[in-house]
């Protein structure tokens, strides 16, 4: 037997051990410890994600009111969304929701951040006044913004009536109804948004601004060529996490608008929410639900596809 014959059969025997040594790698004692930590996480993704997410999947092709068994129905349930008004304005008042407050989220909370982050007398203070709507329930923030936002006796028109003979309708007029919702998402996600900032502001070292200042740099060419540079990853995780996040909302929609006036700010969620537990249309709702994380995952894709081009590490 020549040498290269004896090097493939030791190859061969090698290529067949090796599964072997890792199967044992993950049955030691310390990793089926490591298994034991980690098998109630795993369990809540199995009962609460996986397994939901599958059932949606197959439902998306089922027709089921709930109650009689399923019927098979192909993807009528996808054609029938291309055909349907209601799911055509979910989806765009959705995007123009997301869209739009996750711009203003992210200018509101960087320059909030940069605020809080100078010489400002008392600024732990604003720091935990900022960060406060983020940890109070939708529910009350409804419940507040929608006394606040009275059309009649609030004391936003209240105070507007000083300019004005005809305050904006705010909740009850559909041209003001999304805008509102905006303007209430921005003012409870900002401060959240703010603190990350605030951390990445902090990781900026001071010689890069000495460094700018010494080149004849003003203020807003140091916040331009260095904190928004490096700011960039910060930014990058806030818009993808502020946008997956905008996608999902529900409470304040059902809370305060129920999807009006009219059409105005009925959402992909909330579409799904009406069509399941009110309609009993639980293989259409599905096939929305499939819809809109598609939506979700490939806007994700595109953001990461396009990190490099303006993200700096």
């Amino acid at each position: 037997m020549n040498a290269k014959t004896l090097q493939a059969t030791a190859t061969r025997a090698d290529s067949a051990t090796k599964p072997k040594r890792a199967i044992r790698r993950f049955l030691t004692p310390e990793a089926r410890t490591a298994y034991l930590f980690i098998l109630p996480n795993l369990i809540g993704f199995a009962v609460f994600i996986a397994i939901p997410g599958l059932m949606a999947f197959v439902l998306g092709f089922m027709k089921w009111d709930g109650y009689n068994p399923m019927q098979w129905n192909g993807i009528r349930n996808y054609t029938r969304l291309l055909q349907d008004s209601n799911f055509r304005i979910s989806l765009s008042n959705t995007l123009v929701y997301t869209f739009a407050s996750c711009a203003l989220v992210v200018v509101a909370s960087m320059l909030l951040a940069i605020l809080v982050n100078g010489k400002l007398k008392g600024k732990a203070f604003f720091r935990a006044a900022l960060f406060f709507p983020h940890i109070t329930s939708f529910v009350a923030i409804a419940v507040v913004w929608q006394a606040i936002m009275n059309p009649s006796q609030g004391p936003l028109n209240m105070f507007l009536k000083t300019f004005t003979d005809h305050p904006p309708g705010w909740l009850t007029s559909s041209d003001w109804a999304l805008f509102s919702l905006i303007l209430i998402t921005v003012w409870k996600m900002a401060g959240y948004y703010m603190l990350l900032f605030l951390a990445g502001l902090q990781g900026i070292s001071s010689e890069y601004y000495e460094a700018a200042r010494i080149d004849g740099a003003g203020a807003f060419r140091q916040f331009r060529s260095v904190t928004l540079p490096m700011l960039s990853p910060v930014t990058f995780f806030v818009i993808i996490t502020c946008i997956i996040s905008l996608f999902k909302s529900f409470d304040l929609v059902y809370i305060m608008t129920g999807g009006g006036p009219g059409r105005s700010t009925k959402m992909l969620v909330y579409d799904i929410y009406a069509m399941s537990f009110r309609n009993g249309e639980f293989g259409y709702a599905s096939a929305e639900a499939i819809v809109l994380f598609l939506i979700v995952m490939l806007i994700t894709y595109l953001q990461f596809k396009g990190e490099k081009r303006w993200v700096h590490y």
